[in-house]
C-alpha cells in the first residue's frame, strides 16, 4: 500500500516526492527479504543507486525507523530491525485489537459494495492460493483486512494495520506455507465478509478470533513449533 503524505507527514514538493521514492525502495526491499535483519544501511550507498541526494534518504531512513523496520545498532547506525518473541507477541496482540475495532464497526457502516470488494479478493486469493503464489495471496491477505478497516471508515485503523502487516511480512520472511493452509484462510476470509453482510457482529468477531489463532504464520517455524497459530 502506497504510503500517503497524511501519514509520513511530507510535502508534495520535489523534495518529498525524492523522499517517498527512498521510503518505497527500502521498505519494499526490506519486506521482500532483499535486506535482511542486521543489514546496516549507508544513506551514501543508498543514494547512489537511486540517484538522488543523501537528504531524502536520510530522511526516508528516519521514518522507517519510526515505523518500527528499523533500529539504531550498536555503532548508531541504521540496521534492519530484529524481533524478540516478546516483540512478535506485542504486535500480534496490538493487531487483533485494531482488527476488532475494524470488523465491530465495519458490521455496521460498510456498504455491500465495499463487500463485494472484499468478495472479489478473496476470489483473487482462492486463484492465488490454486497456483501456489504465496506472495501474490500474502499480499491480498493484507489487501483483504486493510479494506475491512477503510470500509468502516476508520483511517487511522487502517493506517496502523498497514504497519502492522509490514511487521507480519517481515516476521514471516523464509517460511512457506503448505497449500492447505492458503485455503483455510480464504475459507475464514469468507466466513467473516459472510458475517459482516449480515451484519452479525458476533459471528463477525467469532470468525475474526478463529481466524487469526488458527494458524501463528507470524511466528518463526522453531518459535510456533507446538503452538496454536494466529
Amino acid at each position: 500500500m502506497k504510503v500517503s503524505t497524511a501519514i509520513t507527514g511530507k510535502d508534495s514538493g520535489g523534495r518529498g516526492n525524492l523522499t517517498d521514492q527512498a521510503y518505497e525502495h527500502v521498505r519494499g526491499a526490506i519486506l521482500q527479504g532483499d535486506l535482511p535483519v542486521g543489514t546496516i544501511l549507508a544513506e551514501s550507498s543508498i543514494a547512489d543507486q537511486l540517484g538522488i541526494s543523501k537528504t531524502p534518504v536520510r530522511q526516508a531512513l528516519q521514518l522507517l525507523r519510526t515505523e518500527g523496520l528499523l533500529e539504531v545498532g550498536p555503532r548508531r547506525q541504521l540496521v534492519v530491525r530484529e524481533f524478540s518473541v516478546d516483540h512478535r507477541n506485542e504486535i500480534l496482540r496490538i493487531r487483533e485489537a485494531l482488527e476488532e475495532i475494524a470488523v465491530e464497526t465495519a458490521c455496521r457502516v460498510m456498504s455491500l459494495e465495499e463487500i463485494d470488494v472484499l468478495r472479489l479478493t478473496i476470489m483473487r486469493q482462492r486463484r492465488a492460493a490454486d497456483a501456489h503464489a504465496e506472495g501474490a495471496f500474502l499480499v491480498l491477505d493484507e489487501e483483504f483486512h486493510i479494506l475491512i478497516a477503510a470500509g468502516a471508515k476508520l483511517p487511522m485503523v487502517a493506517r496502523l494495520l498497514d504497519q502492522m502487516r509490514g511487521f507480519a511480512r517481515l516476521m514471516r520472511l523464509g517460511r512457506s506455507q503448505p497449500p492447505e493452509h492458503l485455503q483455510d484462510i480464504v475459507v475464514e476470509h469468507t466466513r467473516i465478509v459472510d458475517a459482516l453482510e449480515s451484519r452479525d457482529v458476533d459471528s463477525a468477531l467469532a470468525a475474526l478470533h478463529a481466524h487469526l489463532h488458527h494458524w501463528d504464520y507470524l511466528l518463526a517455524p522453531t518459535e510456533a513449533a507446538g503452538a496454536d497459530a494466529g
